[in-house]
C-alpha cells in the first residue's frame, strides 16, 4: 500500500522521503497532487574505480614535486579569492 501524506509534512520531511525505499501519494486539500518515487542510484563500479585511479594520481603528483595537501588547499582558496 503506498502511503498518503499532505503537501506540508511532504516538504517538512523531504530527507525522509528521499531516503525511503517505496514511493508516497503527496496530497493537498484530499487531491493528490503528485506522486514521490525515491531513486537510489548506486555508484557504478567503473566511476568508483576511475575516482580511486584519480584520487592516486593526484597523491602521485603531490608527492613527486614535494606539495603537501594543506598547501594545494591553500593555494585553492587564493585562486578562488583572487578570482572573486
Amino acid at each position: 500500500m503506498v502511503k498518503r501524506i499532505g503537501i506540508r509534512e511532504f516538504r517538512q520531511n523531504l530527507a525522509k522521503y528521499i531516503d525511503a525505499d517505496s514511493p508516497v501519494v503527496v496530497m493537498r486539500h484530499g487531491q493528490t497532487v503528485g506522486y514521490f518515487v525515491p531513486t537510489r542510484q548506486q555508484p557504478v563500479k567503473a566511476e568508483l574505480e576511475a575516482l580511486k585511479q584519480a584520487a592516486a594520481k593526484l597523491d602521485s603528483l603531490l608527492a613527486k614535486h614535494g606539495i603537501s595537501e594543506d598547501e594545494l588547499v591553500q593555494e585553492f582558496r587564493q585562486l578562488r579569492e583572487n578570482e572573486a
